[in-house]
């Protein structure tokens, strides 16, 4: 079963029973400290990887009449040390040449300068939707390419931030 760290450490804590997907969602969250992550995409991952405790037999799905809320409880199949037993696997050094480090820094750089100048662009379409509502028309089409513009290049930035990292000596990891 492939399931990702975070969650695994979120509900394999002792306190952590008879919980929502909501609360797993702001748990992951706050463990990842990212920005950008989009909280309805991640809730709807989130309730998909604790369906698949359920059908394991692992979590027990119940709704809740009083406010309408599903709660997941652990089931004393739980197999916490199945968690334990998940390693982050230490990735491969890879030791780069001067000159090839060197443009990847330049492009990652380059990629940074790109993704604040399109942020910049995003705010300012939200600034023009708010003086000008009259022109959401023509500003929305302008505003999601900008915005899928950020997505693509903070893609970039992680892909080469990524690729660095695996430079750095394992202790520093």
């Amino acid at each position: 079963m492939n399931i990702e760290l975070c969650v695994a450490q979120i509900i394999k804590a002792q306190n952590f029973n008879n919980f929502t997907t909501s609360e797993v969602c702001s748990s992951y969250i706050t463990l990842k400290n990212d920005p950008f992550l989009d909280p309805i995409v991640i809730r709807k991952k989130l309730y998909f990887e604790l369906l698949k405790f359920v059908n394991k037999g692992w979590l027990v799905k119940r709704n809740t009449i009083k406010d309408g809320t599903t709660r997941f409880s652990k089931t004393k199949l739980f197999d916490g040390e199945y968690f334990d037993s998940l390693q982050i696997k230490q990735p491969v050094k890879i030791s780069f040449e001067k000159e090839t480090y060197k443009s990847l820094i330049a492009k990652l750089n380059h990629y940074k300068s790109e993704l604040l100048l399109n942020i910049g662009e995003s705010e300012a379409y939200k600034d023009l939707y708010s003086e000008h509502p009259e022109l959401v028309d023509e500003i929305q089409p302008l505003f999601n390419v900008a915005k899928d513009n950020n997505t693509r290049i903070l893609g970039k930035i992680r892909a080469i931030e990524s690729l660095l990292e695996q430079d750095k000596p394992i202790e520093k990891i």
